[in-house]
């Protein structure tokens, strides 16, 4: 019998061979699969905030709380792995691991990036006004103020505001960066998991596990982002320019330095480097 995972080593190849694939997608199929992954982190982080939306107020620990947000959370990238679409955080460890390899251009990647980044956006954007405000599903209490809370928490650069009677300090920029860092240095070590088993159940754990543990630490995730402050942009708590500039740009740029350097650099070295 043959093994049902890769070596380490295999998995580095095999990341670099996606990248190869992605530098010759059709642009259409791009844009129609990062619209899709875009959904369905969405998908995930509106679970998660239906989940856990009235757990603080009844009285739940923090701890708890991070812990079931969490737990939840990951069924959004075993959608986008499993059955297929073009994550940006994901193609943060991709596209520098065929450049490096030879086997991708730059020009290939700010092609792969720019699509991914802007329709995961669309997507994102889609489920959050459609599927989780316009439903009702997130414009009634508890779960309001807690998407408001979660929303305001990310995109106020900094400012404090109050909340369920507590003063809340918001993210500064450079907090934000550094969340992202943390964030997508897991995110892309739960996409290198996901290639090296071959078998879904192997997938499915090996996502969870990295996934679980960004989102109840507290990292920052541009994707899902996407979906939770736009939220709080359709219920009145935050605007479009505090989005970009408080969380976007920073939450990005750490995004691109947690996959690109931690994950693809450290391990095209270790694994591919001649």
């Amino acid at each position: 019998m043959g093994s049902s995972f890769k070596s380490p080593a295999d998995t580095a190849k095999a990341c670099s061979a996606i990248a190869e694939l992605k530098e010759k997608a059709p642009l259409g199929k791009v844009i129609v699969l990062s619209f899709l992954a875009g959904a369905y982190i969405a998908f995930g982080g509106l679970l998660a905030e239906v989940v856990t939306g009235g757990m603080a107020k009844a009285g739940y620990p923090a701890g708890l709380v991070k812990l079931v947000f969490g737990a939840v959370f990951p069924v959004g990238l075993m959608l986008v792995i499993i059955a297929g679409s073009e994550l940006f955080t994901g193609n943060c460890m991709y596209m520098p691991f065929g450049i490096l390899d030879k086997r991708a251009s730059v020009m290939g990647l700010i092609r792969n990036w720019v699509t991914s980044w802007v329709f995961n956006l669309v997507g994102a954007v889609f489920v959050a006004y459609f599927l989780a405000v316009a439903t009702g599903i997130l414009s009634a209490d508890p779960w309001q103020a807690s998407a408001l809370q979660i929303a305001k928490f990310k995109a106020l650069g900094g400012v404090e505001f109050v909340a369920a009677g507590k003063t809340i300090k918001s993210l500064t920029w450079t907090q934000a960066f550094l969340r992202g860092i943390g964030c997508n240095w897991l995110v892309c070590l739960a996409v290198y998991l996901a290639i090296a088993s071959d078998d879904i159940i192997g997938k499915i754990w090996g996502i969870w596990f990295p996934i679980f543990a960004f989102v109840a630490i507290g990292f920052e995730h541009s994707v899902a982002n996407m979906f939770f402050i736009p939220v709080g942009i359709f219920l009145g708590g935050v605007t479009w320019s505090q989005f970009f500039i408080n969380n976007m740009i920073p939450v990005t740029l750490g995004n691109i330095v947690g996959g690109a350097v931690f994950v693809a650099c450290l391990y095209w070295y270790t694994y591919l480097k001649e």
